[in-house]
Parts: structure tokens; sequence; C-alpha cells
């Protein structure tokens, strides 16, 4: 399960042994303990910034790659499928299929 990143994320990140209180993940409160050298707010903001945009990229892999009994592609035999039928009934269900999916699952 993935969990989206917080400014603790990020100030773990950046440093695995900081030891730091941060109230309601607010950086404005961050209260740095001693013998741990502050980072500054920008580097936090960019580091935060560098993991949703990570987060953001594989929620939006896995909403993709679920089966299809989880709202994801079908699978591959039944794509064939219906590609077939829709080339013989001249219908769309294929297309229709795969761009429900992809409405549900917008690129971030």
């Amino acid at each position: 399960m993935l969990v989206k990143p917080s400014y603790s994320h990020a100030i773990s990140a950046i440093q695995a042994d900081a030891l730091f209180i941060l109230p309601a993940d607010d950086l404005d409160r961050v209260v740095w303990q001693p013998g741990t050298t502050p980072i500054p707010k920008a580097d936090i903001e960019a580091k935060h910034a560098e993991l949703l945009a990570v987060y953001e990229t594989k929620t939006y892999q896995l909403g993709r790659e679920k089966r299809s009994e989880e709202g994801g592609y079908p699978e591959i035999g039944d794509q064939l499928d219906m590609i077939y039928h829709d080339q013989v009934d001249g219908t769309t269900t294929f297309k229709d299929a795969i761009q429900a999916i992809k409405d549900a699952n917008p690129k971030p």
C-alpha cells in the first residue's frame, strides 16, 4: 500500500537520522532536536515535491495495472476477444472499455 508522503517523510529522506518534532506536518512549526542540523525549509519542500511526484506516478501505474475485477484493464484474452467482435459486429466495445479505465485513472 502506498502512503502519500508528508513533510516528515521528506525530512527523513534527506537525513535519515534527523530528530525533530513536526506538529500537524507544518514546516513553520518544526522543532529540531539537539544534535540534529536543521534542514532548510526550501530543501524539505523540494524533496517533498519529488516524493509526491513519485507517489502520484506509482498511484497512477497501480491504478492502470489493476485486474479487471478490480476495475483495471481486462485480461489480454478478453481484450483480443473484444477487438475481434468489434471488427465483426462493427461495435466499439474495446475502445469504450479502455477509455473508461483511462478516465477512471487519469495521468498525474
